[in-house]
């Protein structure tokens, strides 16, 4: 997967080390299980770097720098590889003043947060990070969409390995919807509201009316708003309605926070104090499904040793689409 990407990729002008890199991503994600954000995206993001709204060999930049906070430029550089660059980037300040934070304007979409949540705390640091993207969710008690579903992730180291919860905003983030269209399948519970105004489990009914439910109902749409605020204004960049005066989602803003957990005065009793909080949360009583209860990260890891071992399954359709790329 990852070498079939990369030819795509050296097709449309990227050099050989970026192209390694974003294929890297493409094929990790899609490892891990995040097929929306990985294999059944790869043909869109080659689509907007055909229309010019993802610039192959723009380099993101530093413009201002104001103590353990930096806001960059990111010139419309492919999403995942200014991602990458601003998560070390924000390593590197937290390393030497104990947190680091790099805000980004002019991006593009990073395709799965949760990898680079992964990225920092397998390298022993606290990752809070999300993005802004165009409107597509309404606010609470409205029909038409003027909120983003602005993903966000957290993350912690945990052994060799790490918990990182990666979640939109929407009950089920747009690339879940289209993924389960893809298959052929229903949500596992209704994730918004179809034309007439109804709940639904439909991810094709949901896409059509752009109603897709916020998380947490109310909660959410106010996370939703501040999250655009906070993104808008550490960046300088373009905010949700912004964004939606263009005719697609580009020049996104984005935030990158690092805490190295090494500088924290508790930090040889903290592998400890996590494990006692998993091992609290594993005694839970099944309900009436009898579902596996699992910390945020777990299922990551269970994917990622079944597709290591059996293969990465794909949508034909999709795979086709990709190998006439």
């Amino acid at each position: 997967m990852k070498s079939e990407f990369k030819r795509v990729l050296l097709k449309l002008d990227f050099t050989d080390v970026k192209a390694e890199k974003c294929a890297e991503i493409f094929a990790t994600n899609s490892l891990e299980g995040i097929y929306s954000h990985g294999v059944y995206r790869f043909p869109r993001f080659v689509d907007y770097i055909k229309k010019g709204y993802v610039k192959v060999d723009a380099e993101p930049v530093r413009i201002h720098s104001a103590g353990a906070l930096e806001q960059w430029n990111g010139n419309l550089g492919p999403g995942p590889l200014n991602a990458e660059k601003c998560t070390s980037r924000a390593m590197e300040i937290a390393r030497e003043t104990g947190i680091g934070c790099v805000a980004v304007k002019n991006t593009n979409h990073w395709m799965r947060g949760g990898i680079y949540g992964w990225q920092a705390a397998k390298k022993g640091f606290i990752f809070i990070g999300w993005t802004n993207t165009e409107k597509n969710m309404p606010a609470w008690g409205a029909e038409d969409a003027r909120l983003g579903n602005n993903p966000m992730v957290f993350a912690v180291p945990f052994g060799k390995e790490a918990i990182v919860l990666d979640f939109s905003m929407t009950q089920f983030s747009y690339g879940k919807l289209e993924a389960t269209e893809i298959e052929g399948d229903k949500l596992p519970f209704p994730g918004g509201f179809n034309e007439e105004g109804n709940l639904t489990t439909s991810p094709s009914e949901i896409l059509k009316s752009r109603r897709p439910l916020p998380i947490g109902l109310w909660k959410g749409a106010g996370l939703s708003l501040l999250l655009d605020i906070l993104a808008t204004v550490l960046s300088a960049g373009l905010s949700t309605h912004k964004l939606s005066e263009q005719e697609t989602e580009y020049g996104v803003s984005q935030v990158f926070m690092a805490i190295p957990i090494k500088k924290l005065s508790n930090f040889p009793a903290i592998e400890n104090a996590i494990s006692g909080i998993i091992e609290d949360l594993k005694k839970s009583t099944p309900d009436e499904s009898g579902a596996e209860i699992r910390y945020p990260g777990e299922r990551v890891l269970q994917n990622r040793a079944d597709h290591l071992k059996n293969g990465i399954p794909v949508n034909q359709k999709v795979w086709e689409e990709i190998k006439r790329l």
